[in-house]
C-alpha cells in the first residue's frame, strides 16, 4: 500500500480521510469488475498476438430463461502452450446460425480479431451448429475454409446408433421395449433381488448338471444397467447381459404378472413378456449386439482422455470392414444363433418361407416372406445405415486431419511419423501452405525427424503434440522448423478432445448471469 512506503501519505489518508471508502456500492463493485475484465481480456489478446486461433462456442438458457452464448478462444501462446480462454458471455435473441455468427464476429471485432484467423471450431452436435448447409460451422467455413470443425468422436459414434433407431422402426421399437424392461425389473430392490436369486439358482443347476465348471473369476453376477444416451458401451453391455440372463428377466416379469399390485402393472408385464418372447425381438437383440460388439473397441478408444488418433482411425476402418463382411456373409450364422436361442428359451420360431404379417396389420400379409423381411428389410438395412453413418460422420477431411495429427505425435520417438500423411495434413491449409511452402515443408520434415530421433534428451520423452510445441520453443527451434511448428500449432487449435473445459465454465457463468 502507498501509506506503507510513504508515511507522509499515510498520515493524510488515515488521519484526515473520512474513512468511508469501503467499496461496497454495487456500481463501484461493477466498475472494478469491468475494469479487471478489460485488463484481463487485453492480456489475453496480447498473448494471442494476432496468431491463428480456434473458437469454442456453446449456448444455453440461464436461470431467467434468457438464451446466452459463451465464446472461448483456443490458441498456442508464445511459449508453445495451448490455452483456452473465456472471452465473453452474451445474450442472444435466438439461436439461429446466422444470429450466432453475427454475434461471434461482433465480439471478435471488439477485440480487433479477424475471422480469417479462425482455424478450428468447437460446438455441440445440434443442427444449428454443425449443419452442412446453414449450420454455424458451414457459415464460418465459407469465410475461412480452413476453420475446420471436428465433432467429438465418441459422441459421433453414439449418434450413429441414434440414427439407426430413428431411421428404422423395428430398432426403435426394440430399444423402447428394452428400456421398459429395464425400468420394470430394476424398479425396486425386491425385483432386483428376485433377478439375482434366480440367476444364482440357475447357475447352481448348471453346476450340478456339469454344463459349466466352477472357477475363480468365472460366472460373475450380471446386472441390467440403464442405457446411457451418450455412451455406446452402455448399450453393448446391457444387450450382452440381456442375452445372458434372459431366463431370469422372463422369470421376474412372470412373477410380477402374477403378483402385481394393480391390474395396470399386471397388464404391462404381460405385454412386455409377449414382446420379448418373440422371434423378431430376439433377432433384433442378436443383430444389434453384433453391430455394437464390432464397434466396442473403437468406442473405448474414443472415450480415452489421451486419444490415440492413429489407433482410433485404424479401429474405425476395422469396424467398417467387419460390418461389411457381416453384411455379405453373416446372415446364416446370425439366423442360426437366433434359432438356437429361441429353442433354449421355448420361443416359437416362425416358418420363414411363409408370408410376413406386419404387426400393425395381423390380417393383411405383405408381399414378401418372413425371411425376406428379416434379411432385406432389417438385417441389410440396419448394417447399411450403420456403415453410411460411419462414413458420413467420420469424413475424409476429418480423417486426413486426424491422421496427420497422429503422425506428428512424438510419443515413442515419433513411432507414428508418416511424412505422406503430414504433407496431406498441410494441404488442408492452402492459405498457409502454397506450392512453394509445401516443398519447403518436405525438406524441413526430412531434417526434422532425424533431429528429433537423434537422442536429444529434450525430445526423447515427449508425451504428445502439446509437449512437442513447448519443447521446440524452449530449444529455440520454432523458427528453424517454422513450417513444422506452424503445422503443430494448427493441429493443436483443432478441438479434438472428447469434452471441452470451456463447457463446464460456460455452465457456471451462464447460471450466475
Amino acid at each position: 500500500m502507498a501509506w506503507d512506503k510513504h508515511p507522509d501519505v499515510g498520515k493524510v489518508i488515515l488521519e484526515n480521510a473520512p474513512q468511508n471508502d469501503t467499496l461496497t456500492c454495487p456500481m463501484i463493485q461493477k466498475d472494478i469488475a469491468n475494469a479487471c475484465a478489460k485488463e484481463t481480456l487485453k492480456a489475453i489478446i496480447g498473448d494471442l498476438n494476432g496468431d491463428y486461433f480456434g473458437i469454442l462456442v456453446d449456448e444455453s438458457k440461464d436461470i431467467s430463461h434468457k438464451e446466452q452464448m459463451a465464446l472461448f478462444l483456443c490458441f498456442v501462446n508464445k511459449n508453445g502452450e495451448v490455452v483456452e480462454r473465456f472471452i465473453s458471455l452474451v445474450h442472444v435473441s435466438d439461436t439461429l446460425a446466422c444470429s450466432l455468427k453475427k454475434m461471434i464476429y461482433s465480439l471478435l471485432s471488439v477485440h480487433l480479431l479477424s475471422p480469417s484467423k479462425i482455424r478450428g471450431q468447437g460446438y455441440d452436435g445440434a443442427s444449428n451448429m454443425k449443419g452442412e448447409i446453414n449450420g454455424l460451422k458451414t457459415l464460418i467455413m465459407k469465410d475461412s475454409p480452413s476453420a475446420y470443425y471436428i465433432h467429438c468422436f465418441a459422441h459421433q459414434l453414439q449418434l450413429t446408433l441414434v440414427a439407426i433407431a430413428k431411421k428404422h422402426l423395428d430398432v426403435e421399437d426394440f430399444f423402447d421395449h428394452v428400456s421398459n424392461v429395464l425400468n420394470v425389473v430394476g424398479g425396486s430392490f425386491k425385483r432386483r433381488d428376485l433377478l439375482r436369486d434366480h440367476q444364482a439358482k440357475k447357475l447352481e443347476q448348471l453346476f450340478e448338471s456339469g454344463e459349466v465348471q466352477k472357477g475363480q473369476g468365472l460366472h460373475q453376477e450380471r446386472g441390467l444397467q440403464r442405457l446411457g444416451d451418450t455412451r455406446w458401451g452402455s448399450h453393448f453391455k446391457t444387450l450382452d447381459n440381456f442375452i445372458v440372463i434372459f431366463s431370469s428377466i422372463v422369470h421376474v416379469l412372470e412373477v410380477i404378472e402374477l403378483e402385481g399390485s394393480t391390474s395396470s402393472d399386471r397388464n404391462q408385464e404381460e405385454y412386455l413378456l409377449t414382446k420379448i418372447k418373440t422371434f423378431k425381438f430376439i433377432f433384433v437383440l442378436h443383430l444389434m449386439l453384433k453391430v455394437l460388439a464390432m464397434s466396442n473397441e473403437l468406442s473405448m478408444i474414443l472415450q480415452k482422455k489421451d486419444q490415440d488418433i492413429v489407433n482410433a482411425m485404424e479401429f474405425l476402418n476395422i469396424t467398417k470392414k467387419r460390418l461389411q463382411d457381416m453384411r455379405e456373409n453373416g446372415w446364416e450364422s446370425l439366423l442360426d444363433d437366433v434359432s438356437s436361442f429361441c429353442d433354449v428359451h421355448d420361443i416359437l420360431i416362425p416358418k420363414l418361407d411363409e408370408s410376413y404379417f406386419p404387426e400393425k396389420s395381423k390380417r393383411k400379409s405383405s408381399s414378401v416372406s418372413y425371411a425376406h423381411h428379416l434379411c432385406v428389410e432389417v438385417f441389410f438395412v440396419v448394417i447399411g445405415v450403420q456403415l453410411q453413418e460411419l462414413n458420413d460422420r467420420f469424413d475424409v477431411v476429418s480423417s486426413d486431419l486426424l491422421l496427420g495429427m497422429g503422425s506428428l505425435n512424438p510419443v515413442n520417438s515419433f513411432s507414428n511419423f508418416d511424412k505422406g500423411k503430414i504433407m496431406t495434413l498441410a494441404k488442408c491449409y492452402p492459405s498457409e501452405f502454397d506450392d512453394g511452402k509445401i516443398r519447403d515443408l518436405s525438406y524441413q520434415l526430412d531434417t526434422f525427424i532425424i533431429h528429433m530421433r537423434s537422442g536429444n534428451p529434450k525430445f526423447s520423452n515427449l508425451q504428445g503434440i502439446r509437449d512437442l510445441a513447448k519443447a521446440l520453443v524452449e530449444a529455440n527451434l520454432a523458427e528453424t522448423y517454422s513450417l513444422v511448428y506452424l503445422l503443430v500449432k494448427l493441429t493443436l487449435i483443432l478441438p479434438v478432445a472428447t469434452t471441452h473445459r470451456g463447457e463446464s465454465i460456460f455452465v457456471n457463468e451462464a447460471h450466475k448471469k
